[in-house]
């Protein structure tokens, strides 16, 4: 990786949504790294330097996690919650990209501090668009409280 490059954490189980969110990230969405997990206990583990991330070196953190709902082991409601509420990534920019349009869903994310929550579009080229917007956005134009 880059020095200095911007680092999306993308927690993704499906490996068709995880390999087309990689590819349009990188095309055109302004990010040259993205870690992946698949499931909600490796998230946090990673996140939190816990588990077989332990060892993973600090300062380049993610400026943003892309999380799906729908995860083993911890689902991506849980992490979230998990998140806002530690002081150490209260403030990391969360974005829920979830194929769940249920409004409980979207209700108790924005309740949780969930900074966005997209419903994953189901054609291709829309998600590819959507996956620019998101890493532009967040990247690029998005300025974070500390890096």
């Amino acid at each position: 990786m880059a020095e200095g490059a911007p680092t999306v954490l993308l927690v993704e189980d499906n490996p068709n949504d995880m390999e087309l969110a990689l590819l349009a990230l990188r095309d055109g969405g302004g990010v040259s790294h993205v870690d992946v997990v698949r499931d909600g206990v490796e998230a946090l583990d990673y996140l939190f330097r816990q588990g077989t991330y332990a060892d993973r070196p600090a300062g380049h953190e993610p400026r943003a996690v892309l999380l799906d709902i729908k995860l083993p082991l911890l689902n991506g409601i849980d992490v979230l919650q998990r998140l806002k509420t530690d002081d150490r990534t209260r403030h990391l920019p969360v974005i829920m990209l979830t194929s769940s349009a249920q409004r409980s869903d979207l209700a108790r994310c924005y309740r949780l501090g969930v900074n966005s929550y997209i419903v994953k579009p189901v054609d291709m080229d829309t998600f590819f668009d959507t996956m620019r917007h998101i890493g532009h956005y967040w990247l690029v134009l998005n300025q974070p409280e500390s890096l």
